[in-house]
């Protein structure tokens, strides 16, 4: 049988060996220490030139070794095929409904909290029995809202598109980062107002109506039309 040329048993034999050294040689004698050193170094000459397929091979620039970022390529990835985009952090869908004046979810806190949106009591008027009036004072309302809410949202797609292209173009330093992030959160901060604010007034109207409005009392907190 042919010896093994693995790390671990040439390792084995040469501390067995030096085991034998000790036992046998003389632990008064000189020649022991100079023996025992030589065993030594032929334990980390062995050592080093260890298979970069062991767990002792931990350069990751050997030949076989995958880069840390390529190792996190292959994992499962959120945010995979989202390179792609125009703006990172923003769909073509989220652009598209920015564009458009959409809610987004912003307006969530009071949605879900019995303070329904004008395009949401219009798609429901009749289910709600909703007055002429009523109906058209609500679609001036989604109105208002809309003309507020686009340019918002135009603004929000160039400063994200902005940030962006400063993290394309390695441009980004701390100082352009905290402006920029400040900035999307202003205009953020205005739009989810301006929603916000359409839910109240659905609500409550403005003063002097000719009849409060009461979608919704037939509205539950899910956002859906009492039977």
């Amino acid at each position: 049988m042919q010896p093994s040329t693995c790390p671990s048993h040439a390792l084995g034999s040469m501390i067995g060996k030096a085991a034998t050294i000790r036992v046998w040689g003389s632990p008064s004698s000189a020649g022991l220490l100079v023996i025992r050193t030589r065993c030594l170094i032929a334990v980390a000459a062995v050592l080093v030139q260890a298979a970069p397929g062991t767990a002792l091979a931990a350069d990751p620039h050997q030949a076989g070794a995958t880069p840390m970022a390529a190792r996190a390529g292959i994992a499962d990835n959120p945010y995979a095929g989202q390179q792609s985009r125009s703006i990172k952090a923003l769909s073509d869908d989220d652009i598209a409904r920015l564009e458009n004046g959409d809610g987004m979810g912003m307006a969530k806190a009071a949605e879900l909290n019995g303070y329904p949106g004008p395009r949401h009591v219009l798609a429901v008027a009749a289910q709600l029995r909703l007055t002429e009036d009523q109906a058209n004072r609500i679609a001036r309302l989604r109105d208002r809202m809309s003309a507020a809410a686009r340019p918002l949202g135009r603004e929000l797609i160039d400063r994200e598109r902005r940030l962006d292209q400063l993290f394309a173009s390695r441009e980004i330093t701390p100082e352009r980062l905290t402006a920029e992030t400040a900035m999307i959160g202003d205009i953020q901060g205005r739009l989810r107002a301006v929603h916000l604010a359409a839910h109240l007034a659905t609500r409550h109207p403005e003063p002097g109506a000719s009849d409060p409005i009461r979608p919704a009392s037939g509205l539950c907190r899910g956002g859906r039309a009492k039977p």
